[in-house]
Order: structure tokens, then C-alpha cells, then sequence
């Protein structure tokens, strides 16, 4: 006989609710849709759906690399520098940390600070692709002749 409507095997009928009028949310939903997007180049989009997984978990480490990796290639280096600060102190020592950040610096036309982070992923990786990559387009980065603004508007 269960006492106070609970038994020792499960629940009495009265006290289960009904709770199929509840909205159930996948936490990871907008991180995958995020990285579809993002190997799509549609960064606009991209950068939307990581920061609504933001706005769920706001510390959550996919969400703040993919929010950071999106706003580097929209030129929002306010925003990516703030995911990179929040992240370091996560996954400041992880290959993935260092390959996004370095890019990041590379795309702010910070070399030297870039490459820091590029060698130190490859320090963690030698055999890492992406690493290697990195590195070969900071080489290739410091070979183009820098030029004004207004230096190619006559073509």
C-alpha cells in the first residue's frame, strides 16, 4: 500500500503529472546547427546560433569557440577578443584554444602575437594539419607587402 501516494516501486498514478505541454530544449541544437553554418560560411547565421547557445549556457566552452570563430570572420574583433579572455582560463592549454586564437590575432594584423599561439599549438601537435597550416599561412602573411586603404581603388 504506498504511503503519501508513493510506493516502493514507482510513483501512484495520482502523483505522476502530465508534462507533455512542456517545450523540451536541446542545449546542443544551436552549437550544431553553429558549426554546419560556419563550414557553410554563412558566419552571420553561424554567429547567431552559437550566441543563443550562449544565452542558455554562457560559459560553455563549444559555444564560446564557435561565437569566437564567428565573430573573427565577421570583423567583430570586440566580440571574439571577449570569448577568447572567457575561454583561455577553460581551455587556455588545448591545440584548439591556440590554432582559433592565433587566427584570430593573424586577422587583427597582430603577427608576432599570432605567432605565439600557432607555434604553441604545434608544440602541442606536431602532427596536427591545421598547426601546420597556421603556421604556413603566417609565413605566407608576412611575405604580402602592406598597403593603405585607398591603394587599390584605381583597379
Amino acid at each position: 500500500m504506498p504511503i503519501g501516494g508513493f510506493s516502493a516501486f514507482s510513483n501512484s498514478p495520482e502523483t505522476a503529472r502530465d508534462t507533455s505541454n512542456r517545450e523540451y530544449y536541446e542545449s546542443d541544437a544551436p552549437i550544431v546547427k553553429g558549426r554546419v553554418l560556419f563550414r557553410d560560411e554563412a558566419y552571420g547565421r553561424a554567429y547567431k546560433q552559437f550566441k543563443d547557445a550562449l544565452n542558455e549556457v554562457p560559459n560553455d566552452p563549444a559555444a564560446l569557440l564557435g561565437f569566437a570563430a564567428s565573430a573573427d570572420m565577421l570583423g567583430r574583433f570586440d566580440q571574439s577578443n571577449s570569448a577568447y579572455a572567457k575561454l583561455q582560463p577553460v581551455i587556455g592549454n588545448r591545440i584548439e584554444y591556440h590554432n582559433n586564437r592565433g587566427y584570430s590575432l593573424l586577422l587583427q594584423g597582430q603577427l608576432v602575437a599570432a605567432r605565439r599561439h600557432f607555434l604553441r599549438a604545434y608544440e602541442i601537435d606536431p602532427s596536427n594539419e591545421r598547426a601546420a597550416n597556421n603556421l604556413e599561412l603566417l609565413r605566407n602573411s608576412v611575405n604580402y607587402p602592406k598597403r593603405s586603404r585607398g591603394d587599390l581603388k584605381g583597379l
